[in-house]
């Protein structure tokens, strides 16, 4: 896995995208392609955008990171080609698109098994139910569940270190959907960031410390956290985040793919349409460098089929659904 390759082009880039490195102008302003959006979708475009330099040398790929939230209010403003999103747009995102006539293809990329992780010191953790999390996250936890021992008695009478990304972030939206049934319903006394690898420096560093983030970041730091095993409604084994219990099905409720957005506009830009096919073509192998889960090969032909036929708009139609099934998403007709 290369992740740790990405860490200074983010930073790079970030500053680019913010107006702040203003000497960073590639000769060929047409060749810009700008992305935008998803810190957990960000290790994967980066990938493919490296890749891609490598052999299409008039064209520059600058990746930011603003969120999945943030990514999408550039992208309707029309200041981004790409958005990346780990969960779908939303209704109220599709509605200020539609405003500013900015018109896109949704393709899911990867799938992603959204990981809770804890510090290796943790010695009375390896599973959790998702009753368990829910007692843990849920809005009426603030100011009562804050201790290990209030959500189980044997656990320690010690105060609960709380890590988890941003309101912004899509996997905020998906994990409090999962797991609290409503997305953005959540306690707000945690630590919070956009940014994946604050969130592991703060478990990694307290042994009373949770947080939940994607797969890769885990994967990138295996040293420093433990991952939980998830024991879901209905059922008695935990299941632990990996490429093998996601293509399973069985790593449930924290599943999910993960999506990138093209506008329509960006579309007829010759590097743009030449990115987003190499990006396809590529992603299998590339999501599993950087340690996510491909989809099935019939899934990304299909994905390249809806983006050269331009079928545009959201399978979702403004709402996050828990265990869609990729191959069912993508031959569904799209809402704008």
């Amino acid at each position: 896995m290369q992740m740790k390759r990405t860490l200074v082009a983010l930073a790079t880039v970030t500053a680019v995208l913010g107006g702040i490195a203003g000497t960073f102008v590639p000769a060929m302003a047409e060749s810009i392609i700008m992305v935008d959006g998803s810190s957990t979708v960000f290790p994967i475009t980066e990938a493919v955008a490296e890749e891609f330099q490598k052999t299409h040398k008039g064209a520059r790929v600058t990746v930011g990171v603003s969120g999945t939230g943030g990514g999408f209010k550039k992208f309707c403003r029309g200041e981004t080609d790409i958005s990346d999103a780990s969960r779908p747009i939303s209704k109220k995102e599709m509605d200020i698109c539609k405003e500013a006539g900015i018109k896109y293809v949704e393709l899911p990329v990867a799938f992603d098994a959204l990981t809770v992780v804890v510090n290796p010191k943790n010695d009375w953790i390896t599973t959790m139910t998702v009753e368990d999390l829910k007692k843990m996250w849920e809005p009426s936890a603030q100011g009562k569940v804050m201790k290990w021992s209030d959500v189980n008695p044997k656990w320690p009478n010690h105060k609960i270190g709380l890590f988890g990304p941003g309101a912004d972030s899509g996997t905020f939206d998906y994990f409090t959907d999962a797991i609290n049934g409503k997305e953005k319903a959540s306690r707000g006394d945690f630590t919070a960031s956009e940014d994946d690898n604050v969130l592991v420096q703060g478990v990694s560093r307290d042994k009373y410390a949770i947080g939940y983030f994607g797969l890769a970041y885990y994967e990138e730091n295996k040293d420093k956290l433990k991952a939980v095993k998830i024991i879901n409604k209905g059922s008695t084994k935990g299941v632990e985040p990996s490429l093998e219990t996601v293509m399973a099905g069985t790593y449930q409720p924290l599943a999910r793919p993960i999506f990138i957005y093209v506008s329509d506009k960006s579309m007829a830009k010759p590097e743009v349409r030449e990115f987003i096919n190499f990006y396809l073509k590529n992603a299998p192998m590339l999501t599993k460098e950087v340690g996510y889960i491909p989809l099935s090969s019939a899934h990304y032909e299909l994905a390249t089929k809806n983006f050269n036929g331009k079928k545009l708009g959201t399978g979702f139609g403004g709402k996050n659904e828990v265990g869609v099934r990729v191959d069912e998403l993508l031959k569904r007709a799209a809402h704008l």
